[in-house]
């Protein structure tokens, strides 16, 4: 976990991101543009859609007076949902890691001066103690960005295009030119599902004059055919996105978690460490009071820094090391989770304690754990995995 050499660069420039003040402001400028095309692409889009349905369809297609307006009503529904939905996804801004989180430059000089890795850890591991983190690198060491000189909150990553650490950051969608994290993930979810509605609702309506349009007897049968066709290639897309990530809702992870399990100071690694049960996940994106559920408006729980997680045996920290500490800590482990118990802060309640965490009453505090020392947590390898999986959409939704 050497980190001299990066510092001696921050010192140097005084830049805490990528692209410091060194770079011509006009190239910034010309990627920041550039960041926004995919936005106008699914925005155009739209715009022409609502063209084709409400013009060539609705109105020049349609002959009943009453299904003309049946259609256009929830066809407007379905499509202020949905760009309500993805405003808000857009716009949103991501959430930033506080500041009581980042490294004071007097511990950043004693860094500098330390003599090996094990030394710069403890420096770490010392300054860490009194933030509420949980999760740790495989070489059980705390989890600090060496690019914004902070330690990480738990789910908390380095976005490599924002050049910030985003809270549980989940991946960079170049879609809407945004990070999808904590203060925009219900909207995400939300966006997902009402452009599924929307693709679906379109190719539904327009299917049954198919044999009508195909057959010349209406005008603007061009704009007709190519709005059924792109509508349902865009829903086939986004039913796998949209239930992918209604998978991990229910699950409390994220797509970075979904590739790398995060590593506990107490329990080790665990995908499912932050999983509460299905119902609980779900309110924790989501929200309490079920009539703003599918509203686009905040309603998430929590403040992004803290998450209650499973619970573990802290009797298990007493015993000496090895094999045995291992197995005791496998088999209690196994129990809680058939009976359903969690921690919060290290407390034990079936559940009570999420409740009072939703209500910001409670907040994890540090326990000890020992893990292998086989590797580190390595924000390139981070952004790498939501750089292909955040392509992979979008390679999706063009194909």
């Amino acid at each position: 976990m050497s980190i001299t050499g990066n510092y001696d660069h921050y010192h140097r420039s005084g830049s805490t991101g990528s692209g410091g003040p060194d770079r011509p402001e006009r190239c910034v400028c010309c990627v920041r543009t550039m960041k926004w095309f995919p936005v106008l692409f699914i925005v155009s889009v739209i715009g022409w859609s609502y063209y084709a349905f409400v013009v060539q369809l609705s109105f020049f297609t349609v002959t009943s007076v009453v299904q003309r307006i049946l259609f256009l009503l929830f066809y407007h529904l379905i499509l202020v949902m949905f760009l309500w939905s993805y405003y808000q996804t857009v716009f949103t801004d991501i959430g930033r890691v506080p500041s009581r989180f980042r490294v004071p430059r007097s511990e950043l000089d004693r860094l500098l001066r330390a003599t090996s890795e094990e030394e710069q850890k403890q420096i770490l591991e010392a300054f860490a103690k009194e933030l509420p983190i949980v999760t740790r690198t495989l070489n059980a060491s705390v989890r600090f960005c060496e690019k914004c000189r902070l330690i990480k909150p738990d789910r908390a990553h380095h976005c490599s295009v924002c050049g910030v650490c985003v809270l549980k950051l989940d991946h960079h969608c170049p879609w809407v030119n945004n990070c999808i994290n904590f203060t925009n993930y219900k909207y995400f979810i939300l966006f997902l599902g009402y452009a599924l509605l929307y693709c679906l609702y379109i190719a539904f309506t327009t299917v049954m004059y198919m044999e009508m349009i195909w057959s010349g007897k209406v005008d603007g049968r061009f704009h007709i055919l190519f709005l059924f066709f792109v509508s349902l290639m865009f829903a086939i897309s986004l039913v796998s996105l949209f239930g992918y990530h209604c998978y991990l809702v229910l699950l409390n992870r994220t797509t970075l978690e979904s590739f790398r399990t995060p590593i506990f100071r107490y329990g080790g690694p665990d995908k499912n460490g932050f999983s509460l049960g299905k119902l609980n996940n779900f309110q924790e994106v989501f929200g309490d009071d079920r009539k703003l559920w599918f509203v686009p408006v905040y309603t998430s729980v929590g403040d992004g820094v803290c998450y209650p997680v499973r619970c573990f045996d802290e009797d298990a920290e007493s015993l000496l090391s090895g094999e045995l500490a291992n197995n005791h800590h496998s088999s209690r482990h196994s129990q809680q989770q058939r009976n359903g118990q969690h921690r919060v802060g290290g407390r034990h309640n079936d559940y009570s304690d999420v409740h009072q965490y939703r209500n910001g009453a409670v907040r994890n505090k540090p326990i000890v754990h020992r893990v292998n020392d086989d590797d580190e947590d390595d924000d390139e390898d981070e952004e790498n995995v939501f750089e292909t999986t955040v392509f992979s959409h979008s390679a999706n939704l063009l194909h």
